[in-house]
C-alpha cells in the first residue's frame, strides 16, 4: 500500500514557501486592518458564532471566498484581538511574488501550487497544525461572487486527518466560515458579515485508531466524507447569512 508519509522531511529548497508571522509586521497589520482600513472603507462589518472560535488547539478555517478582502476580514473576526491567535493562510503560488508575496510570507502566509501540490507544502500545513496552529484555508479554491458554495477541494480534508492521525489526541477542528458583501463586488460604504458556523471534530472521521500515517486507500474515503460533511456545513451557513442579511434593516 502507498502512504502519504509524515517522517520528518528535508529542508525544503525553497524555504520562502513556508509561513512566518514577522514579530512587527503582523501586529502592526492587523491593527491597521482592524482600526482604519475596514471601517474606513466599510460602512458596516457584523461577525456571527465568534463564540465557535478557540483561543488554543489546532484550528483550520474554512471559508468562502468572495472577494480580495476575504483575507483581511477573517483576522478582523478570528485574529489576535479576539483569539490571541495570528492565522496562516494558504494561498496559490501566482499570490507569493513580488512585493505581495514579500508581504504574505511574513503574514503567515504559505504557497501551495493547486494544479501539483508539493509534499513540502502539505506537510507544512500538517506541521502546523500539529504545532497547535490556527489555518486558513479557502477550499473551493478561487474567488466566487454569485453566493453559491462551490465544489470544495479535497485538500484541507487530507491535511487535517493526516495531522489528526499521528496520536487521535490532538483535535484538530475545521470550523466553517462564510463572508458575505452587500453588494457581491464590495465598493466604498458597502457592508459585510463573516459567520462562523460549528466545528467538525476531524478524530470523528479517522478510518483507524492507530497512532500513524494514513495509507492513500484510508485517506481518500475518509477526505471524501469529511469533504463533504464540510460543503453541507458551508451550504448551510451561507444559506442562513444570505437569508438574515437580506432581511430589511431597521430605522
Amino acid at each position: 500500500m502507498s502512504t502519504v508519509s509524515l517522517n520528518p522531511l528535508p529542508v525544503s529548497k525553497h524555504p520562502n514557501n513556508l509561513s512566518r508571522c514577522s514579530p512587527w509586521l503582523t501586529p502592526t497589520a492587523y491593527f491597521l486592518g482592524e482600526h482604519f482600513v475596514l471601517p474606513s472603507y466599510f460602512s458596516d462589518i457584523a461577525v456571527v458564532g465568534q463564540h465557535y472560535l478557540s483561543h488554543q488547539g489546532p484550528i483550520i478555517l474554512a471559508p468562502t471566498h468572495r472577494a480580495r478582502w476575504d483575507s483581511i476580514m477573517i483576522p478582523y473576526a478570528a485574529g489576535r484581538s479576539v483569539t490571541g491567535r495570528d492565522l496562516h493562510f494558504m494561498v496559490t503560488s501566482d499570490e507569493v511574488k513580488g512585493v505581495q508575496g514579500w508581504f504574505i510570507r511574513r503574514l503567515g502566509g504559505f504557497a501551495i501550487n493547486v494544479r501539483s501540490p508539493s509534499v513540502s507544502s502539505l506537510r507544512h500545513g500538517i506541521d502546523l497544525l500539529q504545532q497547535e496552529q490556527m489555518m486558513v484555508i479557502y477550499p473551493e479554491g478561487g474567488i466566487f461572487r454569485d453566493r453559491e458554495v462551490h465544489r470544495l477541494k479535497p485538500g484541507l480534508a487530507r491535511i487535517a486527518l493526516q495531522a489528526e492521525a499521528q496520536t487521535h489526541e490532538l483535535g484538530v477542528k475545521v470550523i466553517p466560515v462564510s463572508l458575505y458583501y452587500d453588494p457581491a463586488m464590495p465598493h466604498w460604504r458597502s457592508r459585510a458579515e463573516i459567520a462562523f458556523g460549528q466545528p467538525l471534530e476531524v478524530s470523528k472521521y479517522l478510518p483507524t485508531q492507530e497512532n500513524r500515517a494514513l495509507t492513500a486507500e484510508e485517506v481518500k474515503p475518509a477526505a471524501r466524507q469529511l469533504t463533504a460533511d464540510l460543503a453541507v456545513a458551508m451550504t448551510d451557513l451561507s444559506k442562513a447569512q444570505t437569508k438574515r442579511v437580506a432581511e430589511p434593516q431597521p430605522e
